[in-house]
């Protein structure tokens, strides 16, 4: 099997799918690495260091993407690159495609199987390759709202700790799964006001439970995030819903009653936001300003932290990827349930229910 890493694309990105750790492993069990010359740069793994792990460095990104027959990405191809997919090619990536109807478009016409880092599942049930990007989004999504809270880049200028006589700031965060909690846990350490709304009475439970009072917990209804939000300096919107299209939990309404220089991160930008003042940013250009409201949505947010993502990230597909070398991509499908259920499109169609009725395709 011969695997192909070409360099991320996207702005801003500075992740890798491959850790020279990795392309030993493949390489010790038989399969092949071609990979694009400084693919790993941004995240401080040298083509030396690839090299002397056994892969095979290439110049182009044609080359990767024509010789190669499972791609391993880390975001999902861009339509630059829509013209290197081979008919038939296995793609292993984060593709995010209710949030991509064109990409879904493109990869049916190309009888792509595409299989999702964000749908692969565990023997729990629970999502083992979308979790340490969640967990690394969450917490930046603190350091990024206190960096635009400042005075210096229109925020409000609160300080989310404060200081012995003045109110800490307020954050507010939507939706209590990984990325949620992790917010909260970087947001309390900062010793802000915390409070987090979700529907689970388990995840509030817990986090009730582990803050011990220090955080504020609330079921997630219009009522009570209309009143949180109002009173927000910072707001993390982190609501997911596996697969599908994010559901819009903050209306505009909402947001224009939130003090002019307070500030949103939408995590869930990849499935098209919670928010509906959200629009998708960059890394040259991370937020914009609707209703006096700073608003953060880069996509690739984890790019921020390449190489712990890029390790975060590689440490959980490297079992995947290791059994799809050594059985094959269809004997390891048909052998672990949970990478099927990473299975998004297939023989030209959309293969997982979620996806089909977010980009209005047939299952």
């Amino acid at each position: 099997m011969i695997i192909g890493v070409p360099k991320e694309i996207k702005i801003g990105e500075t992740r890798v799918s491959m850790t020279p750790s990795l392309c030993r492993r493949v390489t010790a069990l038989g399969g092949k690495v071609l990979l694009e010359k400084s693919a790993g740069n941004s995240a401080g793994f040298t083509d030396a260091e690839y090299k002397s792990a056994g892969a095979t460095l290439v110049v182009t990104a044609a080359k990767v993407w024509k010789n190669a027959d499972v791609i391993l990405k880390v975001k999902e191809p861009l339509p630059a690159e829509y013209h290197f997919l081979q008919q038939g090619q296995t793609l292993f990536t984060y593709l995010h495609l209710a949030a991509g109807p064109a990409l879904a478009k493109e990869l049916c016409r190309k009888n792509i199987l595409g299989i999702a880092y964000e749908t692969v599942e565990g023997s729990d049930g629970a999502f083992p390759l979308l979790k340490p990007m969640s967990q690394i989004a969450g917490r930046l999504s603190i350091q990024i709202g206190a960096y635009f809270l400042q005075s210096q880049h229109g925020g409000s200028g609160v300080l989310l700790g404060g200081i012995p006589g003045t109110m800490p700031g307020h954050v507010v965060v939507v939706g209590a799964g990984n990325s949620g909690a992790h917010a909260v846990q970087m947001a309390a350490g900062m010793g802000a006001r915390v409070t987090v709304l979700d529907l689970d009475t388990r995840k509030l439970e817990a986090l009730d439970t582990e803050y011990r009072g220090r955080i504020v917990t609330l079921m997630s209804n219009p009522a009570n995030i209309e009143q949180a939000v109002a009173d927000a300096d910072l707001l993390i919107g982190a609501v997911l819903i596996p697969a599908a299209k994010a559901p819009i939990v903050v209306s505009g309404k909402m947001v224009a009653q939130m003090r002019p220089g307070s500030v949103i991160c939408d995590i869930a930008i990849d499935q098209g936001g919670c928010i509906e003042t959200i629009q998708a940013t960059s890394h040259q250009k991370p937020t914009y300003q609707a209703h006096g409201v700073i608003h953060y949505a880069v996509p690739n947010m984890p790019a921020l932290v390449g190489r712990t993502s890029t390790m975060g990230l590689t440490q959980a597909t490297e079992p995947f990827i290791a059994m799809m070398v050594q059985k094959g991509v269809e004997r390891a499908l048909s052998e672990h349930k949970g990478l099927a259920r990473g299975v998004n499109t297939r023989n030209g169609r959309i293969t997982y229910d979620a996806v089909a009725k977010a980009v209005g395709f047939d299952s």
